[in-house]
C-alpha cells in the first residue's frame, strides 16, 4: 500500500473529484482481497513447475535428445538407406541400363532413320509435285472460277443494287422524313418539351418541401436523442465510469505488486518453517544416525560379504574349469579308446610337460628336444 500512496499525489493532481476519491481505497482492498488468492496460486505454480522442470524435465529431455540422437537418428539412417536400397536403385539402375537403352535403340534410332531416309525424301518430292504441278494448275483453276463468277454472279448483282434498290431506297427515306420524323421532332419540340418542364419543375417544388420537412424532423430527433440520451451517457462515463475502471486498472496493477510481496513473504515463512521443522531434523538424523549406520554396513557387512562372494565365485568357476576339462578329457579317451587314433597306445600323463621332437610331427611326453642341427649319418642310422 505505500507504494499507491507514493504515487498518488503524482497521479491525481489534476482537480479529480470526491467520488474518485472515495471510492479509491475501497476499491484497493477488494481488488488486493480478490488478487491475492489469484497471485498466491500462481506464484505456487511457477514453484511447482520449475521444480518439475528440473526434477523431470530436464533428465526427460536429455534422455529423449540421447535417444533422438543416439538410437532413432542412427536407425532412421539405415531405414534410409535399406529404403533407397529396395526401392530407389532397383527403379534407377531400371531406367538407366535397360528403360532408357531400349528406348534409344529400340524406338528413337529406328524412328530417326525411318525419318531421315524414308519420310524426308518422300516429303521433299511432294513438296516438288506441289510447287511444280499442282500450284500453277490451282492458280489457273482459281483464274477461271473467278472470271466465271464475276460474269454470272457479281455484274447481275451490282446492277440490281445500284439501279433498282438504291432509287428504291432515297425514294422511302424521304417519304418517311416528311411524312413520319419531322411531323414527331414538331410534337416534341412544341408539346411535350414544355408539359415537361412544368412537371419537373413541380417534382422540384415538391421535393424540396419534403427535403426542408425532413431536415426539420431529422434535426429535432438528433437534439432529442443527443439531449435525453446520449449527454446523460456521456456524464455517466465521464464522471463514473471511467474513474471507477481506471480505478480498478491501478488497483489491479497495485494490488498484484503487493499479492506478489505477500505472497513471497508467506513462500519463505514456509521454507524457514520446512527447513526448520523438516530439514534440519532429516539433517541431523542422515548426519547423526543413517551415516554411520551406512558407513558400518559398508566396512563390517557389505565389504566382507562382497570379498566371500567374489572368492566362492572364483572357486566355484575354477571347479567348473577343472571339471569340464576333466569331462573333456575323458571323452576324448573313451573315443581314443573306442574308435583309436594317434596316441591310443600311449595315452598322455596329465601334469607332464610335452614337447615336440625335431624330426617327427608327434609330441612326445618328457622328450628332450633335438638339435636343430645334425649330421645326415645319425638321421640315416636312426631310421635305418
Amino acid at each position: 500500500m505505500d507504494y499507491g500512496k507514493h504515487q498518488a499525489p503524482a497521479r491525481y493532481e489534476a482537480g479529480e473529484g470526491c467520488l474518485t476519491t472515495l471510492i479509491r481505497i475501497p476499491v484497493r482492498i477488494v481488488v488486493l482481497v480478490v488478487v491475492l488468492p489469484v497471485r498466491m496460486a500462481w506464484d505456487a505454480l511457477v514453484v511447482v513447475a520449475r521444480a518439475a522442470e528440473r526434477a523431470l524435465l530436464g533428465p526427460l529431455g536429455r534422455a529423449l535428445t540421447w535417444l533422438y540422437e543416439s538410437v532413432l537418428t542412427p536407425v532412421g539412417h539405415a531405414l534410409m538407406w535399406l529404403a533407397a536400397a529396395v526401392f530407389v536403385w532397383p527403379w534407377v539402375a531400371l531406367w538407366r541400363y535397360v528403360v532408357v537403352p531400349g528406348v534409344r535403340y529400340g524406338l528413337v534410332v529406328p524412328v530417326v532413320w525411318l525419318y531421315e531416309s524414308v519420310l524426308s525424301p518422300v516429303g521433299h518430292g511432294l513438296r516438288w509435285v506441289y510447287r511444280e504441278l499442282l500450284a500453277p494448275a490451282g492458280r489457273g483453276i482459281r483464274w477461271a472460277v473467278g472470271r466465271v463468277l464475276h460474269v454470272l454472279v457479281v455484274l447481275p448483282v451490282t446492277g440490281l443494287w445500284r439501279y433498282v434498290l438504291v432509287p428504291l431506297g432515297l425514294g422511302a427515306t424521304w417519304l418517311v422524313e416528311h411524312l413520319v420524323v419531322r411531323p414527331l421532332g414538331w410534337l416534341y419540340r412544341e408539346v411535350l418539351t414544355p408539359l415537361g418542364h412544368g412537371v419537373a419543375r413541380l417534382l422540384d417544388r415538391l421535393a424540396r418541401g419534403i427535403a426542408a420537412a425532413g431536415a426539420g424532423l431529422w434535426a429535432a430527433a438528433v437534439w432529442l436523442v443527443r439531449t435525453l440520451l446520449v449527454a446523460p451517457v456521456r456524464w455517466l462515463y465521464r464522471r463514473l465510469l471511467s474513474p471507477l475502471g481506471r480505478e480498478i486498472a491501478d488497483a489491479l496493477g497495485i494490488a498484484w505488486q503487493v499479492a506478489g510481496y505477500i505472497s513471497r513473504a508467506v513462500g519463505r515463512a514456509v521454507a524457514w518453517l520446512a527447513r526448520h521443522l523438516v530439514g534440519a531434523p532429516v539433517a541431523w538424523a542422515y548426519r547423526t544416525v543413517c551415516t554411520p549406520v551406512g558407513h558400518f554396513l559398508r566396512d563390517q557387512v557389505w565389504a566382507p560379504a562382497r570379498r566371500v562372494a567374489v572368492e566362492t565365485g572364483r572357486a566355484v568357476r575354477s571347479a567348473l574349469r577343472s571339471a569340464g576339462e576333466t569331462v573333456r578329457r575323458a571323452r576324448r579317451d573313451a573315443w581314443r579308446a573306442l574308435a583309436g587314433g594317434p596316441g591310443a597306445a600311449q595315452p598322455r600323463e596329465p601334469g607332464r610337460p610335452v614337447t615336440r621332437t625335431l624330426g617327427g610331427t608327434t609330441t612326445v611326453p618328457s622328450a628332450a628336444p633335438e638339435p636343430e642341427i645334425s649330421s645326415p649319418g645319425a638321421k640315416r642310422a636312426e631310421r635305418g
